[in-house]
């Protein structure tokens, strides 16, 4: 499977779970440890850890580990590496702090139709 397409079903997974302002970095020409960032938020660490959760479990289903996974125990920033994408699941107000999408910015915007 392509990063890309990778990066689309982390994108949707989380969209499943009612995340919120999914975005999808082309970090290619930026970083050398990833081709994909996918960020997005819930609002509770409560829905932050049910999307991260779904996430992985979807991806057992296909057949697919995820290499790292941290931030379980508090739960207001969840990582994971899916190999050539790093998806970020960020409480709300942790999302605003660090501020990976200003970080980031010279990162192209990758859109997928989610539904």
């Amino acid at each position: 499977m392509t990063s890309r397409k990778t990066a689309q079903l982390v994108a949707q997974f989380a969209f499943d779970k009612k995340a919120l302002d999914i975005v999808v970095l082309d970090m290619r020409k930026s970083v050398n440890f990833c081709d994909y960032f996918v960020i997005c938020s819930g609002n509770t660490a409560r829905q932050v850890r049910a999307i991260a959760d779904y996430i992985d479990k979807e991806f057992e289903k296909l057949g697919m580990a995820l290499r790292f996974k941290q931030g379980f125990k508090s739960s207001d920033w969840i990582v994971f590496d899916a190999g050539d994408v790093i998806a970020h699941i960020f409480e709300k107000d942790m999302r605003e702090f660090y501020g990976l999408e200003h970080l980031w910015q010279e990162a192209k915007h990758v859109n997928f139709a989610l539904k």
